[in-house]
């Protein structure tokens, strides 16, 4: 009688699991992706290989009560995790092709400031580096990563105003036009000539400033405008995209300046902020 293929040991599948993180460009993906497997792996307690369906709904199971995106990361993230075991033949079966994720609620409408609030924060932030960064974020709709790896080399002017090539989400590199307003708040801040000099630096190291350095600056921000502590930098970026398309900004500009990869993703912002609505034409 032939025996069944034994399971890879978990030496195996801690292995497995690292080459699949290694493939996101963002450190922050990788440690979320590595987190969320070690999780489920901890919680199955023998080999990837010996996963059954039934485990993978267990374990999303255990993420009731959190939030439905969490739910459908959790899911995404092992639905991605079995397809690349399956496709580097680690496994012979992708069972995660039949994980369902579960429904989320947008609530990118609760998650996009008015325009007095997102240029509040501005006007009352007292540090010109954080001023700088505030705009940045906001008037060229950039996620904070973007903005505290902005060097000096990236920027160029263009008449009086410039433009900034920026390295996004997934290693990809979009150009993006700064107001001749933007542009002039951050020129202000060269004190170094060194093309490789971080825009947005820690004082005094004179190194870049870390990403929970930026998230602080948004937070206090926010707090000193009288704003919900919810907020976060990416409400920024979220009222950007909003602002613009209310103002009359294409959608494909739009996108092409967020980076967004399909122009779906940009279309969320219309559905959330509707400026037109059958109930508008009825009497109650």
């Amino acid at each position: 009688m032939t025996q069944p293929p034994s399971a890879p040991p978990a030496a195996d599948d801690a292995r497995l699991v690292e080459t699949w993180v290694a493939r996101s460009a963002s450190p922050h993906a990788r440690r979320k992706y590595r987190a969320q497997a070690g999780r489920f792996l901890a919680s199955l307690g023998r080999p990837l290989a010996a996963a059954t369906l039934a485990d993978l709904q267990a374990y999303l199971h255990t993420l009731q009560g959190k939030a439905s995106a969490t739910q459908a990361n959790a899911a995404a993230a092992l639905k991605s995790l079995f397809t690349f075991a399956q496709e580097t033949g680690a496994l012979q079966f992708n069972i995660g092709a039949a994980l369902k994720a579960p429904p989320v609620k947008s609530t990118l409408a609760e998650r996009i400031l008015a325009e007095p609030d997102a240029m509040r924060m501005i006007a009352l932030e007292p540090d010109r580096r954080n001023r700088a960064l505030l705009t940045v974020l906001y008037g060229a709709g950039l996620r904070i990563s973007e903005g505290v790896g902005l060097r000096w080399r990236d920027l160029t002017a263009r008449d009086s105003a410039g433009q900034a090539t920026v390295y996004g989400k997934g290693g990809k590199t979009r150009t993006v036009l700064l107001s001749a307003n933007t542009w002039r708040i951050v020129h202000e801040l060269r004190d170094a000539p060194e093309p490789d000099a971080f825009v947005f630096r820690s004082q005094p190291a004179g190194r870049g400033l870390s990403l929970s350095q930026a998230h602080r600056i948004v937070k206090r921000a926010a707090a000193r405008a009288g704003l919900t502590a919810e907020v976060s930098a990416h409400w920024l970026r979220h009222a950007h995209a909003s602002h613009a398309l209310d103002r009359g900004a294409p959608i494909h500009l739009v996108q092409a300046t967020l980076g967004h990869a399909s122009v779906s993703t940009t279309g969320r912002y219309l559905h959330a902020r509707p400026s037109e609505s059958s109930a508008r034409f009825l009497g109650v």
